[in-house]
């Protein structure tokens, strides 16, 4: 039970800025913020934002240093995190932060990159999934995985892995991989970093690194990080595949999908990484587990003749063993 606050690393209005959380309540927040004299406005649904001239000042005062992912870890584990998914007004301005921060004063293909995650075709690969690749990595990478001889590469790799995307697997991947060597290289980034992007972008098209190829482990494991949501939020990405599959009649697409969900349980390992096999492993193989077992049932025509997923939660126990 704490006041936290994370190194000042983000830049904003000349300057950069601290999160300032609690572990407990949003009211021992506020009670702390109006005893320090931060004001209200500096307060952003789950934390305050501080300029860089207050983080000792803040420390001395009580606020615990910890890194920004145990800052996050924390959060969530208290329960009052709100993911910037969840604000979708900000969201544009939360990935351009991001961009910036990668690349600083090159805003042009970070907001062409961001437009092409916000087409309206997509349901799953949009811009909450860039968000939520984005935090898995930076995840890894704090529990400190090695992101490899080029550690930009991995990042860029995120952020172009599904940026061209028209739901054709293996050419979706192949287009992204090259606009990726058009966009990087125009912004003058290292042959080198850019090979190694293009190769990373194209591995997500089967997601099967080999052994000892460590920035192609990371980003795998993001990308497949939702796979260990809790159950509700598992089912959330299920509707959201088939929303983008739309134009697939019920029994296609279940079959298509029971297909893509085998090859996720054949994946092994699933994850490659010591950290995302301790944080996703276990929830991701019982959440494919219940989802097979529905579309199972779902061949065997024990289920409603329409998909409806609002009741489902892919738990194994919810289906039984026959």
């Amino acid at each position: 039970m704490a006041i936290l606050i994370d190194p000042p690393r983000w830049p904003a209005h000349g300057t950069h800025f601290s999160h300032l959380v609690s572990d407990t309540s949003l009211a021992e927040l506020h009670e702390f913020a109006a005893l320090t004299g931060i004001p209200e406005r500096a307060f952003d649904l789950d934390h305050y934002d501080v300029p860089a001239r207050r983080y000792r000042e803040l420390v001395a005062r009580g606020a615990v240093e910890v890194s920004g992912g145990e800052l996050v870890r924390r959060l969530v584990a208290s329960g009052l995190r709100v993911p910037a998914r969840r604000r979708s007004s900000k969201l544009a301005t939360v990935l351009a932060d991001h961009w910036d921060r990668l690349l600083p004063g090159r805003p042009e293909p970070g907001r062409e990159l961001v437009e092409r995650w916000g087409e309206p075709h997509r349901h799953y690969h949009g811009r909450p999934h860039l968000l939520a690749v984005l935090e898995a990595l930076h995840t890894l990478l704090d529990a400190g995985e090695d992101p490899g001889p080029e550690p930009d590469a991995v990042w860029f790799a995120a952020w172009f892995h599904d940026a061209v995307y028209n739901g054709v697997p293996g050419r979706d991947e192949e287009d992204s991989a090259r606009l990726a060597g058009q966009l990087l290289g125009n912004a003058g980034r290292p042959q080198g970093e850019i090979d190694e992007t293009v190769r990373l972008v194209l591995l997500t098209s089967t997601h099967r690194p080999a052994a000892g190829d460590l920035p192609g482990a990371l980003l795998c494991d993001a990308d497949l990080s939702v796979l260990g949501r809790d159950p509700g939020g598992y089912r959330d990405y299920v509707q959201a595949v088939r929303k983008e599959y739309a134009g697939v009649d019920d029994g296609r697409f279940a079959a298509g999908r029971a297909a893509v969900v085998r090859r996720l349980l054949e994946l092994d390992p699933l994850f490659r990484t010591e950290t995302a096999r301790r944080l996703w492993l276990a929830q991701a193989q019982e959440n494919l587990a219940g989802e097979l077992l529905f579309w199972q049932r779902q061949a065997g025509g024990a289920a409603p003749a329409r998909l409806d997923f609002r009741a489902v939660d892919f738990r194994i126990a919810d289906f039984g063993t026959s």
